[in-house]
């Protein structure tokens, strides 16, 4: 799948609006773009995005981040484009709050890396007849205040910087995502 051949067929569509991987994203902001395309916003995610645009699209870019056990979409970012250092993941989504913990459960300071747990709407039941690995990874959202409100631990890394949004640092294990 050819960068070049996928931005040919958007604009020959004249597609607006576009989810497209990571793994294919990437090289789609590296290329040229006329200035007259109809793309408003390149969509990216399901992996983890190493750099911001280059040089300015006729386009936003909006990096997004969340596990499937949280409905895909947990916190999305418009990117800046020739951003030095890694994209940010963003904020989290209406309905979706996102806490950085410690090892002891507590949410810390801004600046410092926690592990990234969500809460909200999205958040899933648990695992289908795997019992251990929901109670290891569902667990109560003692920061929801209201009954019954659970969060999902992802096992990511994060950090929250000052202007509020977090980026992404690594997991926690030695999970290896394959082709996203």
């Amino acid at each position: 799948s050819s960068p070049e051949l996928m931005q040919q067929w958007m604009i020959r569509e004249r597609v607006t609006i576009a989810f497209v991987p990571t793994v294919h994203a990437t090289p789609m902001m590296a290329i040229e773009w006329p200035s007259t395309t109809a793309l408003r916003l390149l969509l990216t995610g399901g992996d983890v995005l190493h750099h911001a645009p280059a040089v300015q699209l006729p386009f936003d870019v909006v990096n997004n981040y969340g596990p499937t056990e949280c409905t895909v979409v947990a916190t999305s970012a418009v990117l800046k484009p020739g951003s030095h250092g890694a994209p940010p993941i963003g904020r989290p989504i209406a309905g979706t709050s996102v806490y950085l913990l410690n090892e002891h459960g507590e949410q810390v300071p801004d600046g410092s890396i926690g592990e990234i747990y969500i809460g909200g709407s999205g958040v899933g039941r648990g695992y289908r007849n795997l019992p251990e690995s929901t109670e290891r990874s569902f667990l109560p959202d003692p920061f929801a205040g209201a009954p019954g409100a659970r969060m999902y631990r992802t096992g990511d890394r994060g950090v929250r910087r000052p202007d509020g949004e977090i980026e992404f640092r690594g997991r926690l294990d030695r999970q290896t995502k394959i082709r996203g």
